[in-house]
């Protein structure tokens, strides 16, 4: 097999603008792999139709949600909340033919492989806290104060768990036992919407933001699962960086007036592998 392993995220599809790139992801070879790392849109149809086209063109597409998949939006017909809308996704991806984080790894045996390539799925719990606080009450309040509020207050409801928080130490133990057996003799390519650690928010223009951005739960996962590479999305500062001796991949399109300032020829696909 030859090919590449691609991966891409936060392509909020309800900008035009956006929409026109996704039209034009295109893979080198008929082997090569897409990882989407979350924020496809908030819309399920969009959603749908996204991960379809991209389906079709790649020889497989591994996705993990982000938080806008996750909101019931008041411009979506699909009003499912929590996790039965996560449900939905996941049972609508299989359908298409698109891994989440509920099927079998995969393994890469391509370029660079073999790898284990496992999509998570593990939210936050505000433990990225606002600079000089110590409690989830103080960083919000600081937050709200500073008028730096994630939509996510509003629209990503953590039914049926009581706030989500309490959805995110569900998924952490889920995911844990899962990624403690994988094939120890594989490296990993660790697929969160979310950053595994909190380094890269401290670069956020805004560091109220934060605390809507991970948990100080994972911040070994990268080690402690034999990462070769970590992907993630959601901060919209595509970057490479390393820690512990490990490359994280940020791999955001993110919105149009960002990826402009970067130019009006947006290539968000990165090589992975």
């Amino acid at each position: 097999m030859t090919g590449g392993l691609y991966a891409v995220s936060d392509l909020h599809v309800s900008y035009a603008e956006n929409r026109a790139v996704v039209d034009g992801l295109r893979p080198e070879t008929a082997d090569d792999w897409l990882i989407v790392a979350g924020d496809v849109g908030e819309v399920f149809a969009d959603i749908e139709r996204t991960l379809r086209l991209l389906r079709d063109r790649f020889a497989t597409v591994v996705w993990a949600p982000g938080n806008h998949e996750l909101w019931t939006h008041p411009n979506d017909p699909v009003t499912l909340r929590g996790v039965a809308r996560y449900d939905a996704l996941v049972a609508m991806c299989r359908e298409l033919g698109v891994l989440t984080p509920e099927d079998e790894y995969a393994v890469w045996r391509g370029d660079g492989g073999p790898v284990t390539v496992a999509p998570l799925f593990v939210l936050y719990d505000y433990s990225f806290r606002a600079p000089g606080t110590t409690t989830k009450e103080e960083s919000l309040r600081v937050a709200y104060d500073a008028g730096v509020v994630c939509t996510d207050e509003m629209l990503l409801h953590p039914d049926p768990y009581p706030d989500r928080e309490s959805w995110c130490a569900a998924r952490l133990e889920q995911t844990r036992r899962r990624l403690e057996a994988t094939d120890p003799a594989l490296p990993t390519v660790l697929v969160s919407h979310w950053p595994l650690v909190r380094q890269p928010t401290e670069v956020l223009w805004f560091p109220e933001f934060a605390q809507w951005c991970g948990t100080d739960r994972t911040a070994d996962w990268h080690v402690r699962h034999r990462a070769a590479v970590a992907v993630y999305g959601h901060l919209h500062i595509p970057r490479t960086t390393h820690y512990d001796g490990v490359r994280f991949e940020e791999v955001s399109l993110g919105y149009p007036r960002e990826w402009r300032r970067r130019g009006d020829e947006p290539a968000p696909m990165k090589r992975i592998l």
